[in-house]
């Protein structure tokens, strides 16, 4: 087991459907300006495909933050789901919890990873 002093490298998979682009942009946003991802900066959201749900996905290397975004606005709630080790999964909800009311849906547990579900919606100080 980690102690709380240990950083492991760990990537973080985020995946978010169902809902626009928009709000998916503005959390891979949030988690871009703390976290370096296998996306480019300007990389955005897009739909594959009207009448389709379109899920976008991108990784995070959630080792070192460079720093918390504060309260971001959502037109909608947005469900996130989020996959990878126990101390990486819980230090990004920490770095969403800055950005955003951050709801748990689920979780699902192993030996060295936890898949967490998570609904997302704009603060109410916003």
């Amino acid at each position: 087991m980690n102690s709380a002093s240990e950083q492991p490298v760990s990537p973080v998979v985020v995946t978010i459907a169902g809902c626009n682009k928009e709000d998916a942009d503005t959390v891979f946003h949030v988690l871009g300006e703390s976290y370096v991802s296998d996306r480019a900066d300007e990389d955005t959201p897009e739909y594959v495909s009207e009448g389709h749900t379109t899920v976008w996905t991108a990784t995070f290397e959630v080792t070192a933050a460079r720093s918390a975004a504060g309260p971001m606005r959502l037109t909608a709630p947005v469900e996130a789901e989020i996959q990878g080790g126990y101390w990486a999964v819980d230090r990004m909800r920490e770095v969403l919890a800055a950005a955003f009311d951050v709801h748990d849906e689920g979780m699902a547990a192993g030996d060295q990873e936890k898949d967490v579900q998570l609904r997302l919606e704009s603060r109410s100080a916003v």
